[in-house]
C-alpha cells in the first residue's frame, strides 16, 4: 500500500515536468518554421547611374596634390605682381635718388664754371685796360714833354683813345650815335625838342651823350635832342 502511494505520487510529479518538456519543444519548433517562411532580404540595388559616374571617375594618382582654389591662386598672383612692383618701386627710387644727386653736382660745378669764366674775361679785359692806363701815365708824364709840343701830346692822347675804343670794341661793346635816325623810345631819351630845316620831325638832330650797348644787350641809352621840323615862318 505505501508502495502504491509512493508511486503514484512520482506519476504526479512527473506530469508536469513532461508538460513543460513538450511546450518547449512546440516553441522551438514555431520558431524554426517561422524563420524558414521568412524570404531573404533583398541586397541594396545599384542604380546604373550610380554605377556609371563611380566607374567614369578617373582614380586618383598616388602622390598628385589637390587642385587649389581659383581664389588662392588668384592671390598668389597679385602677391607676385605686388612684390614686383614694390622692386620697381625701390629701383626707381634709387635712380631719382642717384639724378637728382648727379643733377645737383652738375648745377653746382656749371655755377663755379660761370663764376671762373667771368672772372677770366674780365682778367682779360683789365690786363688790356691797363695798358691804356700805362700809356695815359706815360702822357701826362712831365719828363715826357719838356718841349711843351701841344701837337704832339695831341697826337698821342688821340692815339690812346683809338687803343682805349678798340679793347672796348673787341669787348663786345657798341656805342650809339644816331643823329639823323628816327627817335626810339626803347634805346634814346629825349631832352628837348628842337626845329631843323634839315632834320625831319621825330628825329634825331644832335646826341648829347652817346649811348653803348654789349652785343645785344643795351648798357646805356643816348641822350638825344629831336627835331620837331622846320621852324614856322613868321
Amino acid at each position: 500500500m505505501a508502495e502504491q502511494n509512493s508511486k503514484q505520487q512520482q506519476d504526479t510529479n512527473e506530469q508536469p515536468q513532461a508538460a513543460q518538456a513538450n511546450e518547449a519543444a512546440k516553441t522551438a519548433e514555431a520558431k524554426t518554421e517561422t524563420a524558414e517562411s521568412k524570404p531573404a532580404e533583398a541586397s541594396p540595388e545599384v542604380k546604373p547611374e550610380e554605377h556609371k559616374t563611380e566607374a567614369s571617375k578617373p582614380e586618383e594618382k598616388k602622390g598628385e596634390k589637390p587642385s587649389k582654389d581659383p581664389k588662392d591662386v588668384e592671390l598668389e598672383k597679385a602677391k607676385a605682381e605686388i612684390e614686383i612692383l614694390n622692386a620697381a618701386l625701390a629701383d626707381n627710387k634709387d635712380k631719382h635718388i642717384r639724378l637728382m644727386a648727379e643733377f645737383d653736382n652738375f648745377r653746382r660745378r656749371t655755377a663755379k664754371e660761370q663764376i671762373e669764366l667771368i672772372e677770366t674775361a674780365n682778367a682779360k679785359l683789365l690786363g688790356k685796360l691797363s695798358e691804356v692806363l700805362d700809356n695815359f701815365e706815360r702822357a701826362e708824364h712831365p719828363d715826357n714833354n719838356k718841349q711843351k709840343d701841344f701837337d704832339a701830346f695831341a697826337k698821342g692822347i688821340s692815339m690812346i683813345h683809338d687803343q682805349f675804343a678798340k679793347v672796348l670794341s673787341d669787348a663786345g661793346l657798341t656805342q650809339l650815335d644816331p643823329v639823323g635816325e628816327p627817335f626810339d623810345p626803347n634805346v634814346h631819351e629825349a631832352l628837348m625838342n628842337q626845329p631843323s630845316e634839315k632834320i625831319p620831325e621825330s628825329h634825331v638832330v644832335q646826341v648829347f651823350q652817346k649811348g653803348y650797348k654789349l652785343k645785344n644787350k643795351l648798357l646805356k641809352t643816348a641822350k638825344v635832342i629831336v627835331s620837331s621840323g622846320p621852324a614856322p615862318k613868321a
